[in-house]
């Protein structure tokens, strides 16, 4: 939805934030997440008629979800009334449950978007549905941001969501929590779900601004309530362990106008040292439990190899690519593969790095020309890593990280080097910056 008024972009920043726990609350009242979409984005479309005039509200997520929940008390009562007019009239049609309105237009107990994200990770659903459905629906991001971050057509992905939430409906999902039976069987893809949206929240995939926190705060809420629910589960705790770690950083990820602070120029002090501990233990559980060590695991001890070291020539490289070659055998990905060579070239030399970046493809992958600029500059190919980076700068939608490359382009300062990329959306991200 285009805004046409200066205020819109301030209430498009607001649907943003607001828009997973709106879609949530209406989809509990109407049991359907594409017709929930529909009604919260209703909302939506009367905020933007009327806040520029009457002002923001002072609790504008609270706003939306009133005024979504009394379109969906509308649209409910006018079905029961159609349905009734229909069964006078000697028509047989079984009555849809109307839901108790009052209940409805309260705050819910349980968890609504936690529900969300099981309904959105249900089997009937291909993984890469419930990836792309989630990233609309929790992230806000539009399609076109989402064909972005899997490297896919837009009208791929349109008819992708499409065609999930027809699924859910036709299937008769429902909005609830598996039985207790049913968790292991659905973890991997609430697992991956989370973090899909917290490396949103980490680096965003497209706009103005280089992180946003509130996804990166929901994707952790949700990963401690799943720690709680199942406490025998490492990866559970693998994740947990390696949000916290990334969450610590970012403070000192963006400067004082907004600008990017990458990895090694970050102020270490800024770190948020009650994450690290709360990373640290949940490290330790995962580690703890029987089984073979998992990727979210694994990357959690990469994340906390650079927690420890007070200082960027304290960082013990060699570790962490050891920890990315065993993640490359548990989880082959390019993305992997791509991170595992920066951390050979900051171990072994930029060369080392080199050769392996130079066996992947990438199409469309800003991050991939980037690394490739970082080396190059380092060893002194400066022609090369300038157009490297100029690959990079047409590739990204994010404009924070645009200046990035432009400035590397411009003037390839070896001290601003990139150590840890950030993964698509699409794709299970291994250490992002």
């Amino acid at each position: 939805m285009a805004a046409t008024d200066s205020s819109h972009p301030a209430i498009e920043a607001i649907w943003r934030i607001e828009s997973a726990r709106v879609i949530a609350g209406i989809t509990r009242m109407v049991g359907d997440v594409g017709l929930a979409e529909e009604l919260a984005q209703d909302a939506f479309v009367i905020a933007l008629e009327q806040w520029p005039d009457r002002g923001v509200p002072p609790n504008p997520g609270g706003w939306l979800m009133s005024t979504a929940k009394h379109r969906a008390i509308d649209l409910v009562r006018r079905r029961a009334t159609y349905e009734q007019k229909l069964q006078q009239l000697g028509r047989r049609l079984p009555a849809h449950h109307e839901p108790d309105l009052d209940e409805a237009l309260d705050d819910h107990i349980g968890d609504d978007l936690l529900q969300l994200i099981f309904m959105a990770c249900h089997p009937v659903l291909s993984a890469e549905a419930r990836a792309a459905l989630t990233l609309r629906l929790l992230c806000g991001l539009t399609t076109d941001e989402i064909a972005r971050g899997f490297l896919t057509a837009e009208p791929t992905i349109g008819q992708r969501i499409f065609r999930a939430k027809r699924t859910l409906a036709t299937k008769g999902v429902r909005f609830e929590m598996p039985a207790p039976e049913d968790l292991p069987a659905r973890l991997s893809s609430v697992l991956e779900i989370i973090y899909l949206v917290f490396n949103e929240g980490y680096s965003a995939t497209a706009g103005d601004d280089w992180t946003r926190p509130a996804l990166c705060e929901e994707a952790l809420r949700l990963g401690r309530i799943l720690a709680g629910l199942m406490p025998a589960e490492p990866e559970v705790h693998g994740l947990v362990a390696l949000m916290e770690l990334q969450a610590s950083r970012l403070p000192a990820r963006t400067g004082p106008a907004g600008e990017p602070v990458l990895l090694l120029d970050q102020e270490r002090a800024r770190w948020d040292r009650l994450l690290i501990r709360r990373g640290l233990e949940a490290l330790e559980r995962a580690e703890a439990q029987e089984g073979p060590i998992g990727p979210y695991t694994l990357q959690a001890a990469i994340a906390a190899c650079h927690a420890r070291a007070t200082a960027p020539e304290e960082t013990d490289w060699e570790r962490i690519a050891a920890l990315y070659t065993v993640l490359a055998h548990v989880m082959p990905s390019p993305v992997v593969d791509l991170n595992r060579a920066i951390a050979v070239g900051m171990a072994d030399g930029p060369a080392k790095g080199l050769e392996i970046l130079d066996t992947l493809t990438l199409d469309g992958y800003a991050q991939l020309p980037a690394a490739r600029g970082d080396l190059l500059a380092r060893l002194g190919r400066t022609d090369e890593a300038r157009a490297e980076f100029e690959r990079a700068v047409a590739m990204t939608r994010n404009e924070r990280e645009r200046a990035i490359f432009e400035r590397r382009a411009a003037g390839l300062s070896t001290a601003e080097i990139s150590a840890e990329p950030p993964a698509a959306p699409g794709r299970t991200p291994p250490d992002p910056r």
